[in-house]
């Protein structure tokens, strides 16, 4: 099970982890089973310390956040099912609700220094006992001659007090006690727990080079499809789907990480994503440097222009230098086809150089193979 030994989770995708464990888990014997649980678990703890540490100004201390966050890791390993989707996505929600329901239910309901949590015990205990001699409620400064305290003091220790105990929402209020406490309790919110993560996405979408930022408004704001984001910038389709696929991973890595990573994608006007052409000759024959996409939009004219290089060749042959061409679709893969099947027909020897991975992966899936097209010199 390679993708289930987390060594070094920062460096692996969590979904195959994640995937391999479920699937390798499924057929193990229950004490491999517990070895892989095991390995995964202890992989997978700096992503959940990670998370925990979004949460260390809130006055929680780290270790217990860390042990909450852990906790709610496991969950998400045993409870995790690939066939109802990515991984990553729901060990976050789990982790991250796991440490909310830990300050709900563990700390006071606002953030109370123990200065002030002591404080609040020593004026509801003083109140009582100068009630109980007076026959009537403490004044401010009574409690503060009482307590050796401040009148400000007493007032903070009160107010404290009261943000750590919990009111019941059937409570009368008002005069006529017609209404409850549940009564004046809005509605809630859907949307508010995903506010932190969508101010967090806003403030690292700034960050992008603003081609990508309008290219994310456009899709995910203006719902325009790709095509529609290509016309109106003036772009293939082809690129603003690469420029999308990039924006989209480093916000995925930049939301997982305390410090977002550099933006290594590409720049949308680097002049390699406009397409040139061009032949050279010299004493040891002629070259096409071919650099830029082949995509739908400009097929045509790089048919044309590797047909003239063809005609434009001598007849011991021509090279095309394919270092420069990064991208093609499939109306790219059919250029490159024609390509070779001219030079072939017009008796020109064709070596081809420089065949980039995701080319050679396109034209492989559409079954075009350069070399049995074109005669070799």
């Amino acid at each position: 099970m390679a993708a289930a030994h987390p060594q070094n989770a920062a460096r692996e995708d969590l979904d195959e982890i994640a995937t391999a464990y479920v699937r390798c888990s499924a057929t193990a014997g229950q004490s491999r089973r517990a070895v892989l649980r095991n390995e995964v678990i202890t992989g997978l703890l700096p992503f959940a310390d990670r998370l925990a540490r979004r949460y260390r100004l809130r006055g929680e201390p780290l270790d217990d956040l860390e042990q909450v966050a852990r906790m709610g890791l496991v969950k998400a390993i045993d409870r995790y099912d690939p066939e109802r989707g990515s991984f990553t996505a729901f060990a976050v929600i789990t982790i991250n609700g796991e440490i909310k329901r830990h300050f709900r239910d563990r700390t006071w309901s606002l953030h109370v220094t123990r200065r002030l949590q002591d404080q609040s015990l020593e004026v509801k205990s003083a109140t009582e006992l100068l009630s109980q001699r007076m026959s009537r409620e403490p004044t401010t400064a009574e409690l503060a001659g009482h307590l050796n305290m401040s009148e400000e003091d007493v007032r903070r220790a009160r107010q404290g007090a009261a943000d750590h105990t919990a009111l019941s929402l059937a409570m009368p209020v008002g005069d006529d006690d017609e209404q409850e406490l549940g009564d004046l309790v809005g509605m809630r919110d859907a949307s508010i727990e995903s506010l932190a993560d969508r101010m967090t996405v806003t403030r690292l979408v700034r960050r992008l080079p603003a081609r990508v930022q309008r290219i994310i408004g456009l899709r995910f704001y203006g719902n325009l499809t790709q095509a529609e984001i290509a016309e109106q910038l003036g772009i293939s389709q082809m690129h603003v789907s690469r420029l999308l696929g990039q924006a989209l991973s480093w916000l995925r890595a930049a939301m997982l990480s305390d410090v977002p990573p550099p933006w290594t994608g590409m720049v949308p006007d680097d002049d390699y994503t406009k397409l040139w052409i061009r032949l050279r000759h010299t004493a040891a024959g002629a070259t096409v440097l071919v650099s830029g996409e082949i995509d739908r939009d400009n097929a045509a004219q790089a048919r044309l222009r590797l047909r003239e290089a063809i005609a434009q060749a001598p007849g011991y042959g021509l090279v095309v230098d394919l270092t420069r061409l990064p991208l093609v679709d499939a109306a790219g893969a059919a250029v490159l086809r024609d390509m070779a099947m001219a030079a072939r027909l017009a008796s020109v020897p064709l070596a081809i150089t420089g065949l980039q991975p995701q080319v050679r992966r396109v034209l492989s899936v559409l079954g075009v193979d350069l070399d049995s097209v074109a005669r070799r010199p």
